[in-house]
């Protein structure tokens, strides 16, 4: 990104931690404006082409009670394999759309000998994001606020391999994920390092509708292991594919949003971003 784009996405950041910090006084356009110092009719199109829709449309996305009326009216259906095998929406990920391969067991334990991983840094709608994949689909996929910090994070996972910065055909197509017109999309492969219970976790996680919000107890129920939410906390915590595993759609059963490995007002932003875009499918 250029120095006016870094500048304009930390203010909308700034903006998005403000309003989730104070979403219970519903802030309003000028009260948030003043915040990133910016005049309201400037931040409301700042705002606009950064998280695809208005603050204050943003705002009723990311509210607690919002999250809980997700939990509420979709409890029922929200693993619905009806609902998920066919391609009616344009903004679906599932589990037929998105494939996971696990690594070998070989690959597993020797961290990753043998394999070329090629990677790149490129764009998206809520930061820098590296990217990477061996020639069977994409292995890793992180928000990078730091490139070096991101490199040696994902050195840290895969510490004997041979990698190569290089942008491949595998790489493109998983970020034309960020086009928004994912109805065009080609099937994308993954290729993971994980356990078996990693993998079934992160398997699920595709399962979930965009648009929708579900808790840690809810995958462990849907994995058939009900007292294993501490478990699939942590399996979600290691997820290595940034947005196309969507960890970011659980959330604590309180309606909290919880934690996020890649930032906090990150996960906030892309939930809000989410809603928005379901909400114009109808």
């Amino acid at each position: 990104m250029t120095e006016q784009e870094n500048i304009n996405y930390k203010r909308i950041a700034e903006a998005i931690a403000y309003i989730k910090a104070n979403f219970k006084t519903q802030p309003n356009l000028d009260e948030v404006a003043k915040e990133v110092s910016l005049s309201p009719f400037h931040f409301q199109r700042l705002f606009s082409e950064w998280a695809g829709t208005s603050p204050k449309k943003f705002l009723q996305y990311t509210t607690v009670e919002y999250a809980k009326t997700l939990l509420k009216e979709n409890q029922a259906t929200l693993f619905e394999t009806t609902h998920e095998a066919g391609l009616s929406g344009t903004g679906r990920l599932h589990d037929l759309f998105i494939n996971i391969e696990g690594m070998t067991p070989a690959e597993y334990k020797n961290g990753g000998k043998a394999l070329t991983i090629n990677y790149t840094f490129a764009e998206s709608p809520f930061g820098d994001i590296l990217v990477a994949s061996t020639e069977k689909g994409i292995c890793y996929m992180a928000f990078s606020d730091n490139e070096a910090v991101a490199f040696s994070m994902m050195q840290n996972h895969f510490p004997n391999a041979y990698f190569k910065q290089n942008t491949d055909l595998i790489q493109q197509n998983a970020l034309y994920i960020f086009s928004q017109d994912w109805s065009k999309l080609n099937e994308i492969k993954l290729h993971l390092k994980g356990t078996d219970f990693q993998l079934k976790v992160w398997e699920t996680l595709l399962k979930i509708p965009l648009g929708r919000l579900t808790t840690y107890g809810a995958i462990a129920n849907q994995i058939e292991s009900p007292n294993a939410s501490r478990a699939v906390g942590t399996a979600i915590g290691h997820n290595p594919v940034a947005f196309l595993i969507p960890c970011h759609r659980v959330i604590q059963s309180t309606g909290v949003f919880g934690g996020y490995m890649w930032g906090n007002t990150r996960k906030t932003a892309i939930i809000g971003w989410e809603g928005a875009k379901k909400q114009l499918e109808f």
